[in-house]
């Protein structure tokens, strides 16, 4: 299914008016651009720690250092983010890798061009957690067979990973029922028995431990260590049509993860600036990793895992949600 991304990011790299790029630039990766004129493009991004690279990019010069002005606006998910790309209102956006999968196997031309955030690896020390009641029934993920569990998003990433973390832990994730919650609301529904378990992401892991919930799964962490849960995307028809924009995006967007992940302190600083995280909650909290590259054999996992589940139909490739390199 993929047709030619075009030559967008150097190898190894994973939801707004198209502005044509004027003067020429320099293209050797992460250079700073030597355009006379800078590019506008427009990103849509959902306002979790995740996404503070891009607050990062626009607060030390590195979009400009790239040739780009980057207008940066919030949503609430992808539903709001792909209609944007794909119809030209932005040019770039964020989300997470199976759901763009899923729309690759309904036919929307999208591409991820540069790498999200994953977990740390750590199982012990992760930024997302199936939690519990502590002192409760369930002391393992395999314990959440026939239970009801709170995910933010029903037959997306979260469900795939919850049910593999429990078919790790020996458990079969076929009984689980998993109940839609928003992610402040998760905490107090385990707390008050509305739902058994839930999967959170910080900050509000930290919020629910904090309130006397224990943890009993990293998922992200064990379905792979290094999983690329989300990224940043660009349409087909913008990638053909501004590949140097593209390129250069995807240059500023590794540049700004590989600050983001130097300079920890400036990512709970800037959390202020786009989400209502209390600054006490933000020094606290567990930070994820902010990749240098997309991870193309934990794409291929997700995309396994999904069509394991039946969220992901139709014939689809890891190739066809990545930028092609020839």
């Amino acid at each position: 299914m993929r047709r030619s991304l075009v030559t967008l990011v150097v190898a190894g790299t994973t939801l707004v008016a198209g502005c044509g790029v004027a003067g020429s630039t320099d293209t050797s990766a992460g250079a700073a651009a030597t355009s006379a004129e800078v590019t506008a493009v427009r990103l849509g991004v959902i306002p979790l720690v995740d996404v503070a690279p891009v607050y990062l990019a626009q607060q030390q010069g590195i979009f400009t250092e790239h040739g780009l002005e980057v207008e940066a606006f919030l949503a609430q998910g992808g539903a709001a983010i792909v209609p944007a790309v794909v119809n030209g209102e932005a040019q770039f956006g964020f989300s997470n890798v199976t759901s763009l999968l899923q729309a690759e196997a309904r036919g929307v031309p999208l591409g991820l061009v540069a790498p999200g955030a994953g977990p740390t690896g750590d199982v012990q020390a992760d930024y997302a957690y199936i939690e519990v009641l502590d002192g409760g029934p369930v002391q393992t993920a395999a314990d959440l067979a026939g239970r009801r569990v709170a995910i933010n998003s029903i037959n997306n990433i979260s469900d795939t990973v919850v049910r593999e973390s429990v078919r790790l832990a020996g458990g079969d994730p076929a009984t689980i029922d998993f109940v839609e919650i928003p992610f402040p609301d998760m905490a107090a529904a385990v707390s008050t028995g509305q739902v058994d378990a839930a999967f959170l992401v910080e900050p509000f892991t930290s919020v629910g431990l904090a309130q006397g919930l224990r943890a009993v799964s990293a998922p992200y962490s064990e379905v792979h260590p290094d999983l690329t849960v989300a990224g940043y995307f660009t349409s087909d028809q913008y990638a053909a049509e501004n590949p140097d924009v593209v390129r250069r995006f995807a240059d500023a967007m590794r540049a700004a993860h590989a600050y983001a992940q130097a300079n920890p302190d400036a990512v709970r600083e800037v959390l202020g600036e786009y989400t209502s995280i209390p600054p006490a909650v933000a020094a606290q909290l567990t930070l994820p990793d902010f990749q240098p590259a997309i991870n193309r054999d934990s794409v291929a996992r997700l995309l396994e895992l999904g069509e394991q589940d039946g969220i992901i139909e139709g014939d689809v490739r890891v190739e066809d949600v990545l930028a092609s390199e020839d």
